[in-house]
């Protein structure tokens, strides 16, 4: 089992150096986040309803515990370009982005005519509707001081997956990467910054489904991704950041002489032999990401860690990594007195990945702000949901923001044939009120002080005991 398992995880090394100098390219690097940034995703349902946004903002989290950053998801469900340019005031604008990351596609290229006739003109209709809608949006981007624009192709919709009772459209995808072209050269043109999920995760779908037809990051309906699907665009988009390769923490001792040989985010100190093994304190400047192994959101049936079957991403962004030389025999670890797992002198001098480990106090820190972000991100559901209810029905009835008797008696005489918005009609019934949504405001902000506070590294003993 172990010698498959570690065949497995070579072909996808291999895969990805090759995958990551070809599909990817190196022309479509995205500035890392700095301090005080203030994020905004500009999206569909892939970002009103996912969480691709908060497993970046996860990692910023862990790795960069000091940096005051901040992510908003500005995505609703079912919404093409045109619709995003009615809300850009109220409801993107208005939150004061730094970075303005916007991507539009999926909903824009259509859907069922391109199984009927006429499906190259439909194509050529619906990405003309795309194309004179984004210049508009163009126009608008412009006109933003000092917010720093990164347009990005969306991800693809899977044609190529076997999904028992779920036809595909045909050629969908391709007018979609006719939108995601004219996306790219606008950021040219613009001098703004661009990044392509399509390309990336197509390639990704059809490496995968050569050894398992019905594989897709696309999920069920071959449009929503998953959780997994989530977490490797969260990982392509780190990637394109120049986050790979950058460790955690790294540290490497040499039992004999108590010695730290090499340290990398960290700090070594009080480095003691005892009579069953060695002990130091150590200090890191990170803390490990944890990766959540529940299904989370509606829908969802697969996890955020069932995307490291797919990506490299625990050996490319994952390491905190403890290197112990001149041991011999077995020795037990334990970090804070709790023990974490026995191994043999040439796996320390090889090096022991902690932050695969849940056991340890670190990985243990980092689960809480795991939970706490989740918990923030249900919260700014709410208010997407909220969002919906007033730029799909109230806006076109000229109720923006309305929030009286009236808007309410409105939607009642509507719920009944639309689904959609009688899921809402209770949380509209609350979040109607400024006083409902400034409670919700302040739980997450409330959520976020208590993640600031949380996220701070500790300083850990390490100590390793030899076994009998």
């Amino acid at each position: 089992m172990k010698k498959n398992y570690s065949t497995f995880c070579c072909y996808i090394i291999s895969f990805f150096v090759l995958f990551f100098n070809g599909a990817l390219g190196y022309g479509q690097q995205v500035s890392p986040f700095k301090q005080g940034d203030r994020v905004v995703f500009l999206g569909n349902s892939i970002t009103d309803g996912g969480h691709y946004h908060s497993y970046i903002w996860l990692y910023y989290m862990t790795r960069f515990p000091k940096m005051d950053v901040m992510f908003l998801n500005a995505g609703i469900g079912g919404d093409k370009a045109s619709d995003m340019v009615k809300r850009l005031d109220g409801d993107v604008f208005s939150k004061r982005p730094t970075v303005l990351v916007g991507t539009f596609g999926m909903n824009d290229s259509g859907y069922f005519e391109y199984n009927g006739p006429d499906a190259d003109k439909f194509a050529d209709e619906k990405v003309k509707e795309s194309f004179d809608a984004f210049k508009q949006m163009e126009a608008r981007f412009k006109g933003l001081a000092g917010t720093r624009i990164v347009l990005v192709g969306s991800s693809p919709y899977d044609e190529t997956a076997q999904i028992e009772g779920n036809v595909p459209f045909k050629n969908k995808n391709k007018a979609m990467l006719r939108i995601v072209d004219f996306q790219k050269q606008s950021a040219t043109v613009n001098k703004w910054e661009f990044f392509d999920f399509n390309t990336s995760m197509t390639a990704l779908n059809k490496q995968f489904q050569q050894q398992e037809p019905s594989f897709t990051l696309c999920g069920s309906d071959r449009i929503h991704p998953d959780n997994d699907g989530h977490m490797v665009m969260a990982y392509l988009f780190l990637k394109a950041q120049g986050w790979g390769g950058k460790k955690v923490a790294g540290m490497t001792v040499d039992a004999e002489s108590k010695r730290a040989t090499k340290v990398e985010n960290c700090q070594l100190s009080n480095i003691k032999k005892t009579a069953t093994g060695i002990s130091f304190d150590y200090l890191a400047e990170a803390l490990p990401y944890p990766m959540d192994t529940v299904a989370r959101g509606w829908g969802s049936k697969k996890s955020q860690f069932m995307a490291t079957k797919v990506i490299p991403f625990i050996n490319e962004m994952n390491q905190e990594l403890l290197v112990v030389n001149g041991l011999q025999g077995v020795h037990e670890l334990l970090i804070d007195g709790e023990k974490v797992g026995n191994w043999s002198a040439e796996e320390y001098a090889k090096g022991i990945n902690l932050a695969t480990l849940d056991k340890t106090p670190q990985y243990q820190q980092a689960l809480r702000i795991m939970y706490l972000n989740e918990e923030r991100w249900e919260i700014e559901r709410r208010f997407r949901d909220y969002a919906w209810i007033q730029y799909n029905f109230f806006q076109p009835k000229g109720l923006l923001d309305a929030n009286n008797r009236k808007s309410i008696e409105i939607l009642d005489q509507h719920k009944e044939k639309d689904g959609w918005l009688n899921a809402k009609r209770d949380l509209y019934s609350k979040a109607m009120f400024p006083e409902v949504r400034q409670a919700w405001q302040g739980e997450m902000d409330l959520l976020l002080d208590i993640i600031k506070d949380t996220s701070t590294p500790k300083k850990r003993k390490i100590t390793l005991v030899k076994s009998n």
